[in-house]
C-alpha cells in the first residue's frame, strides 16, 4: 500500500481490503526503518495513531466514512495537536504538549484521518533548507547529502520517501512549494485566509498559510476539501461557500492562457531548471494551452520587502516566548529581566534571533516609516502587478526554485544566498495569491525540479485542474527515491 494515492487507499479501506490499523502499521514500520536516516519526523506516538486508526475502522464499518477516513496524514509540527508534543522545531518548545487542537488538526480528526506523526521543520518556520531545526536537519530522500527545502522539509521528505501518503505544511514565503519542488512532490499554498491559522504557531501573520503536500494534484484536492473552511476563531479567515476542489480536475486545457513572467527566466536561473520548465511548458502547449510573455516589474523587490515585513511580524509574534508561561526557561538567573534574556538567548536558534533583531529594528522609532511602511507600500505594487497580468492570462508558470536542491551546509553561512532560494515564491505570499509546485523532472545529479503554477485569488480548483492534466500525461509525480 505504501506509495499509493489517497484515492486508491480510500477505495481499499472502503472495500475492506485493508483496515486503517493495518495501513497505519505499515506506515509506522516505514517510518521506523527510515527516520533515523532522514530525520523527517520529530514525534511519533504509535499508541495514539493506532487508537485513531481503530476509531476510523469503526466509522468505515458503520458506513460513515469520508474520502480520507482511516488514512494516515503527517502533520507539520507547527500545528498544535492535543496530547502531542508541538515543538515548532525549537528548543523553546521542545517540552510543550499542546492542550488543544489547531483547526486544521480538528478538521482531520472530525473526518477520521489518522495523525501518523509530527514532522520536522525549520525553527519557527524560519528557513529554506530545514537546517535550522533544533532537532537536526532533514535529509533529502533523493540524495541524503542535499537539503529537502524548508521550512516544511520534514513533510516533503515524509511524502517523497513513502513515510506518509500526504502531509500538511505551511507557507510564509514558499515553505510548501520550495520543499515540494526539491523533494519531487506536489504542494499547494491556498489563497490567504482559506485555511484557518487558529492553533498554527505564528511566524508572520499576514503571510502564513497552511496547505497540503502530496504526490499528485488529485491528492491535494482531497486534502484541500478537508482543510479549507471559515473559522470564527481566526480573524483572517474568509467566509466563502464550500467548494469541491476535485470538480474541475478533468476539464480539458484547450483555451488555457499561460503567462510566463520574464523576470522568472532572467539571470540566476540554473540552466537545467530552465530546460525542465521549458519542456513542461511545451507539454502544456500540446494539451491545448497558449503561452504569452508577461512582466511583473516589481518581482525583484519581493525578497527585500519580504525580509522587512516577515521579521517585523515575527518580532511581535515571538515576544510571547519569554519563559514565564510555557516552554523553555533558563535554569539560572538573578531576576526577571535576566530570566527573559537568558531564556530567549538559550531557547532560540541563530536564524530566529537574526530575524527577531531585524524585525525589532525596522519597527523601532525612527525606522518604522523608512523601512516597514515603505515595504508595505511596495507590497501593494507587487500585488498590483499580479492583478494586471491576470487580465491577460489564466495562470502564471515558471520555476519554483532557481536551482535544484543544494548540499547540506552549502548556504548555512550565507543568509542572503539562502534567502534567494525563495526568489520566485515570496511574492505570491506578499500578494496573498494561491501558488503550487509540481514535479517536472530531474537535474544532472538526480535531484528533482519543480514547476510553479500561480493562480488568481480563489482559483485553486483551476490550478489543480492544470496540474492534474499535466500529471495524466507525465509520470514525474510517480517517481520514488526509496523502494
Amino acid at each position: 500500500m505504501l506509495g499509493q494515492s489517497l484515492k486508491y487507499l480510500s477505495a481499499q479501506l472502503n472495500d475492506k481490503k485493508i483496515s486503517s490499523v493495518e495501513l497505519t502499521t505499515e506506515y509506522l514500520n516505514r517510518i521506523r526503518s527510515l527516520n533515523a536516516k532522514l530525520n523527517a519526523f520529530i514525534t511519533i506516538n504509535e499508541a495514539l495513531s493506532l487508537e485513531q486508526a481503530r476509531m476510523a475502522d469503526q466509522l468505515i464499518a458503520a458506513g460513515n466514512a469520508s474520502p480520507l477516513t482511516g488514512i494516515p496524514i503527517a502533520q507539520k509540527d507547527i500545528f498544535c495537536t492535543k496530547g502531542w508534543l508541538t515543538t515548532c522545531g525549537s528548543k523553546m518548545l521542545a517540552n510543550f504538549t499542546a492542550p488543544y487542537n489547531a483547526t486544521v488538526i480538528e478538521r482531520f480528526n472530525q473526518i477520521g484521518a489518522v495523525n501518523i506523526g509530527k514532522t520536522n521543520m525549520d525553527e519557527f518556520a524560519m528557513g529554506s533548507s530545514n537546517e535550522t531545526s533544533f532537532f537536526g536537519p532533514v535529509k533529502n530522500p533523493w540524495d541524503i547529502h542535499a537539503v529537502p527545502g524548508g521550512s516544511s522539509g520534514g513533510s516533503a521528505c515524509a511524502v517523497a520517501a513513502g513515510m506518509a501518503p500526504a502531509a500538511t505544511g505551511t507557507d510564509t514565503g514558499g515553505s510548501i512549494r520550495q520543499p515540494a519542488a526539491l523533494c519531487g512532490i506536489s504542494g499547494i499554498k491556498p489563497t490567504y485566509g482559506l485555511v484557518s491559522r487558529f492553533g498554527m504557531i505564528a511566524f508572520a501573520s499576514s503571510l502564513d498559510q497552511g496547505g497540503p503536500m502530496a504526490k499528485s494534484a488529485e491528492d491535494l484536492a482531497l486534502m484541500l476539501n478537508v482543510m479549507v473552511g471559515f473559522d470564527e476563531r481566526d480573524s483572517t479567515s474568509l467566509q466563502r461557500e464550500i467548494e469541491d476542489y476535485r470538480r474541475d480536475l478533468e476539464k480539458p486545457l484547450a483555451g488555457l492562457r499561460i503567462g510566463l513572467p520574464k523576470e522568472y527566466f532572467d539571470q540566476g536561473l540554473n540552466d537545467e531548471v530552465a530546460h525542465a520548465v521549458t519542456q513542461a511548458i511545451e507539454e502544456y502547449q500540446k494539451l491545448g494551452a497558449s503561452v504569452i510573455e508577461v512582466s511583473l516589474p516589481n518581482a525583484g523587490l519581493s525578497i527585500p520587502v519580504y525580509y522587512v515585513i516577515a521579521p517585523a511580524e515575527a518580532s511581535s509574534n515571538l515576544s510571547r516566548f519569554d519563559g514565564v508561561r510555557y516552554g523553555y526557561r533558563a535554569k539560572q538567573y538573578v531576576n526577571l529581566d535576566d530570566m527573559y534574556k537568558k531564556t530567549r538567548t538559550q531557547g532560540f536558534g541563530q536564524e530566529v534571533k537574526r530575524r527577531i533583531l531585524i524585525g525589532t529594528y525596522v519597527l523601532s522609532h525612527g525606522y518604522y516609516d523608512a523601512y516597514y511602511i515603505k515595504a508595505q507600500k511596495l507590497r501593494r505594487l507587487i500585488a498590483n502587478d499580479f492583478t494586471d497580468v491576470f487580465k491577460r492570462c489564466d495562470v502564471l508558470m515558471g520555476p519554483t526554485t532557481p536551482t535544484v536542491a543544494f548540499d547540506l551546509g552549502e548556504k548555512s553561512d550565507d543568509p542572503i544566498q539562502m534567502y534567494l532560494s525563495d526568489i520566485y515564491t515570496s511574492s505570491v505570499n506578499l500578494a496573498g495569491l494561491p501558488g503550487m509546485s509540481i514535479p517536472i523532472g530531474f537535474g544532472k545529479k538526480g535531484r528533482p525540479i519543480g514547476l510553479q503554477i500561480i493562480g488568481n485569488y480563489f482559483k485553486e480548483a483551476q490550478m489543480l485542474n492544470v496540474a492534474h492534466q499535466y500529471q495524466k500525461v507525465t509520470d514525474w509525480h510517480l517517481q520514488v527515491p526509496i523502494k
